[in-house]
């Protein structure tokens, strides 16, 4: 059987060194979209190391390691084909603000695996500590195409929740670069996937889509910037469930439902939803939520 949800399970954690640095902070920001226009300070704070804050998405590629999707695929009792595999959700929580370098351990396991029939689902949690304490703590939900059918729990409904009634307090959009993806990809997500047209049509898709944690790491600039200031150390969990493809040389519309300034120094969350503007406002991501305080 492809997938052993006992083996799954039952498997020990992986437990990783991983290392980064301002260059490596750099390229990320850029992968999401930061730098444009150069100039503005507003954008020079993600990319000159002189003034550089760190993203706190930044956590899904730190160390270069592979992302949660393939490394849930890299654990004993999993053996699928990764064209069948989709990135269903993701969630971070923040222990503290995100050095500009840093050296940390990252330890791994599948917490979860669920029957739906059709498919498979998986989710993988990463715990970071450094020398300080926890940095962060992660989760990516995989979805894995023809691999349900085991017999077991079937877990939470997967269908995405409908945004908060009423019209949204800010609304941005985001034009996406035609090598967006191409650019992301080197923080380390080399899924032929999102660069190889013929690998993606097998997967069904017209051309190579755009990274999942790409437009993920793009509507968080989008909130931070728009409604805290640009003020990355506020942002305490971010979560969100990817409800649609994006393809590069899109723009994104990002809808937010939270006030400007996000309640100065007080804490909250502000809700939001990401739709493709070119084709009709298809949902992208859904279910979203970044919390700050």
């Amino acid at each position: 059987m492809p997938i052993d949800a006992a083996g799954v399970l039952g498997a020990a954690p992986r437990v990783r060194e991983i290392a980064w640095d301002h260059k490596d902070v750099q390229l990320y920001h850029l992968g999401v979209g930061a730098g444009r226009p150069a100039t503005d300070p507003r954008e020079l704070r993600y990319t000159l190391e002189s003034r550089l804050h760190v993203l706190p998405s930044f956590a899904t590629v730190a160390g270069g390691d592979a992302p949660g999707v393939i490394r849930a695929l890299s654990v004993p009792g999993v053996d699928v084909d990764l064209a069948h595999v989709l990135h269903g959700g993701q969630r971070l929580r923040l222990h503290r603000s995100l050095p500009v370098r840093g050296r940390a351990t990252a330890a791994s396991r599948v917490v979860a695996a669920y029957d739906k029939g059709t498919a498979a689902v998986l989710a993988l949690r990463t715990e970071v500590t450094d020398a300080d304490g926890p940095l962060w703590t992660d989760e990516a939900e995989v979805y894995v195409r023809g691999e349900g059918g085991w017999g077991g729990e079937r877990g939470p409904s997967g269908r995405p929740s409908p945004p908060p009634a009423g019209p949204p307090d800010h609304v941005v959009e985001r034009a996406l670069r035609e090598d967006q993806a191409l650019l992301y990809r080197l923080s380390g997500d080399w899924n032929p996937l999102h660069a190889d047209p013929e690998f993606a049509a097998r997967a069904g898709f017209e051309r190579p889509v755009l990274h999942g944690l790409c437009t993920y790491g793009a509507t968080l600039k989008t909130v931070v910037d728009t409604l805290l200031d640009g003020d990355v150390s506020r942002v305490r969990a971010y979560r969100t469930r990817f409800a649609g493809v994006v393809y590069p040389g899109e723009t994104l519309r990002v809808r937010m439902w939270g006030p400007a300034g996000a309640g100065g120094a007080g804490a909250g969350e502000v809700r939001v939803a990401v739709s493709a503007v070119e084709r009709d406002d298809a949902p992208v991501l859904a279910d979203t939520v970044v919390r700050y305080g």
